[in-house]
Parts: structure tokens; sequence; C-alpha cells
């Protein structure tokens, strides 16, 4: 991200990437168990039986695929696995694991049937990546011993173990390494009902006083996911504690929502900075996403993996080949006068119904 523009540093509150600080504290409000995971009923039913079976049969369940927009509970269901297993997990990342030797001593390490679970898997370079191959498929790996003549190969049999991948960008994945995932779970946006249930859990066990009603103001304004939730719920707390009576009621989550910049559609300033680019500078649209970019002072990958998502979502954004378009549902947003053959006319953009998921 550009680290010197403000929008990269205000971000944060709706950021979807875990801040510094919020690991500890996600692990004490994550769910242990299946049951307890709510939304993303597809996944956990498909995932209840794989495992079932595989306790069933003793065996190590087959390697799982993990795919979505950060924030929405790859890892706490990487978690839930080995808990449902009754095994250990050991938790790295893609851009952690640097060389070769590193994921050797790691998969040598696991005891059978432990669960493996790798971040950003997108991210593993591509020498290391190399090493999985033989790892998943035939659970041996083989090490180099000695340089130059004298080298010789040295095949290493693994335990059996359960390697689950968690990314956002699952193109960026090359398709020897995907094909090798016998589970694959696409995790999408949760529903205002299904964040509510998690803010209503997390309210408790932190102790905060909360009323349906404030919850479901939560739940509404956090962009489909749990992790803005239950930041949004922490900082709503603080307001409640500070300039009300510690209550979370459907009056001071407003309040505390206006104060903290967070619109009824749950967009930021910076969301809106995206939508004002296109609609003031570039009449609405098509423009090109590095035009964009530069416009609004941030990088290409920002405009594209932070922003756009949840515009396109909302459907206030649409990509066209020719770039992005604002649509009249921003317009209307914004408060802005429909522009005359601009956003809604050229590209073929998308009307409030028209809502895009990406």
């Amino acid at each position: 991200m550009a680290g010197d523009s403000h929008g990269s540093r205000d971000r944060r509150l709706l950021e979807p990437e875990a801040a510094p600080g919020e690991v500890e504290l996600d692990h004490v409000l994550r769910p242990r168990t299946l049951a307890a995971y709510v939304g993303q009923r597809r996944v956990k039913e498909n995932l209840a039986i794989f495992i079932e079976a595989a306790r069933q049969r003793g065996e190590a369940l087959d390697h799982v695929l993990l795919s979505g927009p950060p924030g929405l509970g790859k890892t706490t269901l990487a978690h839930i696995v080995a808990n449902e297993l009754g095994v250990n997990i050991r938790v790295t990342s893609g851009p952690a694991i640097e060389r070769q030797g590193d994921l050797v001593a790691i998969l040598t390490n696991l005891e059978p049937r432990d669960v493996l679970f790798i971040d950003e898997i997108h991210r593993l370079h591509r020498a290391v990546e190399e090493v999985l191959y033989p790892a998943m498929e035939d659970g041996v790996v083989d090490i180099v011993i000695g340089q130059g003549p004298a080298a010789r190969s040295v095949r290493l049999e693994l335990p059996p173990f359960t390697l689950i991948g968690a990314t956002t960008r699952q193109g960026m994945l090359t398709s020897p390494l995907r094909d090798r995932f016998g589970v694959l779970g696409r995790l999408e946006y949760y529903t205002p009902e299904e964040l509510q249930q998690i803010l209503e859990r997390a309210a408790v066990a932190l102790g905060v006083e909360a009323e349906p009603d404030g919850l479901a103001e939560l739940a509404r304004r956090s962009r489909g996911t749990p992790r803005v939730a239950l930041r949004l719920l922490r900082r709503v707390r603080d307001v409640a504690q500070v300039r009300g009576e510690g209550r979370i009621t459907l009056a001071m989550a407003e309040r505390a929502l206006t104060l903290l910049d967070v619109d009824e559609a749950g967009l930021d300033r910076n969301d809106r900075r995206v939508l004002e680019a296109i609609i003031d500078l570039f009449d609405g649209g098509p423009v090109g996403v590095e035009t964009l970019a530069a416009a609004i002072s941030e990088d290409v990958e920002t405009v594209e993996d932070v922003y756009e998502p949840f515009l396109m979502q909302k459907g206030f954004l649409q990509r066209t080949p020719r770039g992005r378009v604002a649509t009249p549902a921003a317009y209307r947003h914004l408060g802005r006068p429909l522009a005359k053959g601009g956003a809604a006319g050229e590209g073929g953009a998308v009307g409030e119904q028209g809502a895009l998921f990406s």
C-alpha cells in the first residue's frame, strides 16, 4: 500500500486484514467447533462430512483450500478443523517460508494426522512450492545433501498430514498446487443477520452491554466481514463508555458510527474518495485503474484489493473493459446529480439492483 498516503493510515478501522494487536483478541473470540461457527453454511456442511469420514477411518483429512476475501474466517476454520480432528495445528504463512529448508523442517516435525495451515499460500516462493508437490501427493520430501559432484538426493517419508491453505487471490495459485487440494471452500460475505449473531456472542465474551437494535446497526454497516464487525463493536463500546452510559443502544450505535465516519452504507471517507474521484474528476467514468489510483494517491493493488470489492458488492462501482464506472446508486448515495450520458450511460453501468460480487 502507499504507506505515506492518508488513505492508507485512516483505512485501519474498516480494513479487513488483522491489525497489530488484534490476533490475540481474535483468538479469544474465535469459535472452537463447527457448530459454534456462524455462517458459511455450505462450507461447514461439507467440512463436517469430510472430517467425520476421516475420523471414522482414522486417516488424515484430505488437503483443504479455503479462499475468499480477508476477514471472513479462513484462519478460524483451519483451527476448528484441527480441533474437530483432535490433532495439533502448525500455523505459518507463504511469505514467512523463504527457503525450501524452512518448509522441510516444518513438514518433518509434524505428527501423524496433524494440520499444517499456510496463510496467503499464493505468496509461496516457486522453489518452496516445488517441495509441497511430492509432500501433498506422495507424503515424501526430497532433500539434497552436499554440493557439486558429491551431492546426493535423500527421500524422507512424512507422516500423513493435512495441509490447509488460505488465499484471498485463488487466481494467483499455480495449477499444479491448486489441483492437489481435494477439498475446496469458497467463503462469501456474511449477511447482517449472521454478523449480528457473531456480535451478540462477542458482546457476551467481552462483557459489553448491548441491545439487539444497536448490534443490528453495527452488523448492517460492517461490510459483510466479521473482523470489521468485531472491530466496530470495540470502538463503539469505547464511545458508549466515554460519551454514554456504557450500553450500546441503537441511538448510541448511530452516534458512534457517525463519529467514526462510517456512513449508513458501511462506507468510510476513503471509499467515498474513490467514488468522488470517479464522479468529480472523470465525469463518472470510465477511468483506468492506474489513473484512478494516482488521483487518490494510492497504489493499484490497494484500489483493486481493498476498495473495489466492497464498492462493487454494494452496486456503487462497475468494472468495464474501458475502465471503472460509478453507477447511478453511487450518485444517489453521494447526493450528486446524475451525469447525462456519463456514469449511467457509457460502459453499461449497473443500477442499484445490479450489485456485483467479487
